[in-house]
């Protein structure tokens, strides 16, 4: 009964809604995206296992606000660090170690983030989210290699980022490599598609 009374209480102000999501990323982060049942996260906000449907009709709903907030987590990281007075490749170089960086700090939302099913779902715009940071890495690659294509560029830039996180942490890099430090297959990458660095003056 309790708990009934506070989700009524809280119904009308958000607050539900932003504890449910909180319990969501708190979860995420502490034991993994398999961990995101309706019921668990329910619980964790203190709340009746029916109180999320009031804000999220459906799992994907609220999986998709959790996921949002790992992409405004990420946009704030790249933020935080890019320095507009950098050349444009070293602004790409940094782009990309924050978001490997991510990836293995922030393993479970990064997975979310990246679902298959909430990508297609496009449950609250979450496929647009990404957006405004690729179209960063986009415009910083076209300042590179003006002559190419800058989106396919970017776009097998950040496929290949994606691949390098995912492998390092199937632990497929240290069996294929003898390493799993993301560093000399990020300078390979770079290399590959922007073309080698310039050496320093």
């Amino acid at each position: 009964m309790h708990e009934a009374t506070e989700d009524l209480q809280e119904s009308g102000d958000g607050g539900l809604r932003d504890r449910l999501v909180e319990a969501g990323v708190e979860l995420v982060n502490t034991e993994g995206v398999q961990a995101l049942s309706l019921r668990e996260i329910a619980r964790r906000a203190g709340v009746s296992h029916g109180a999320p449907r009031r804000y999220f009709p459906t799992h994907l709903d609220l999986l998709s606000a959790i996921a949002r907030r790992g992409f405004a987590e990420l946009a704030a990281r790249v933020d935080a660090e890019d320095r507009e007075s950098a050349a444009p490749r070293e602004r790409i170089a940094l782009l990309a170690r924050v978001y490997l960086d991510y990836a293995g700090t922030r393993r479970g939302m990064y997975e979310l983030m990246f679902r298959h099913d909430l990508l297609e779902s496009g449950r609250l715009g979450l496929r647009e989210t990404s957006l405004p940071l690729f179209a960063r890495l986009t415009a910083l690659v076209a300042r590179v290699r003006p002559a190419a294509d800058p989106a396919v560029l970017a776009g097998a830039l950040w496929a290949n980022l994606h691949g390098i996180a995912q492998l390092r942490h199937w632990g497929s890099l240290r069996l294929a490599t003898g390493g799993d430090d993301p560093a000399p297959f990020l300078a390979a990458a770079l290399d590959a598609h922007l073309g080698p660095a310039e050496p320093a003056p």
